[in-house]
């Protein structure tokens, strides 16, 4: 798969906050001029896909203790090569969670989220960006979440206090979009 799909992705989506639309731009441009973005290789940076899991009351959300980062995140990661970044965050949100993809809906095969955040330098390489694409998913608050090596901590948590365990922007931006498909009853 070429990454037409995630240009086309791109294109049909719209968000109503300002700097998110500016991510929107930049990612579009980043994945014209860069064939290979979804390598994790290329730097100053590459396309990365996640999930913003919530359970199907949609008042509470799936956050990871990051093992690396040692910060709270949803799941996500590396596209390793693979243009369907869907199915990445699909496939990472199966590998970081430890559950069965028959546990995991996704509720729209569209953009949920875009951002764009940088990854400080570190043994493991140089600063670099991250173009996150993130998808909307629902998994069902009840069953037991494994979790995997990869975090320290699997957790739900109230979506009032999710920006107790991480209050950047991007969180910020998903807890209010969140609010509003509660609201209209999405």
């Amino acid at each position: 798969m070429h990454r037409q799909q995630l240009l086309q992705l791109l294109a049909d989506y719209r968000t109503p906050f300002n700097m998110e639309a500016g991510y929107v731009n930049r990612t579009r441009h980043f994945v014209e001029q860069h064939p290979d973005c979804f390598n994790r290789e290329l730097l100053p940076g590459h396309v990365t896909g996640s999930a913003w899991v919530v359970n199907p009351a949609r008042d509470q959300v799936l956050l990871l203790h990051h093992g690396k980062h040692h910060q709270w995140f949803q799941p996500g990661g590396h596209a390793d090569g693979d243009a369907d970044i869907l199915r990445v965050a699909l496939r990472e949100t199966h590998e970081e969670t430890g559950l069965a993809p028959e546990h995991i809906h996704l509720v729209d095969a569209g953009i949920f989220d875009v951002d764009i955040h940088t990854i400080a330098a570190s043994h493991r390489g140089p600063r670099h960006n991250h173009y996150d694409i993130r998808f909307l998913v629902e998994i069902d608050s009840t069953l037991p979440v494994p979790g995997s090596d990869e975090s320290h901590q699997v957790l739900w948590v109230k979506l009032e206090d999710a920006l107790r365990y991480n209050n950047n922007l991007s969180t910020c931006r998903m807890v209010e979009k969140t609010r509003r498909l509660r609201h209209s009853g999405r």
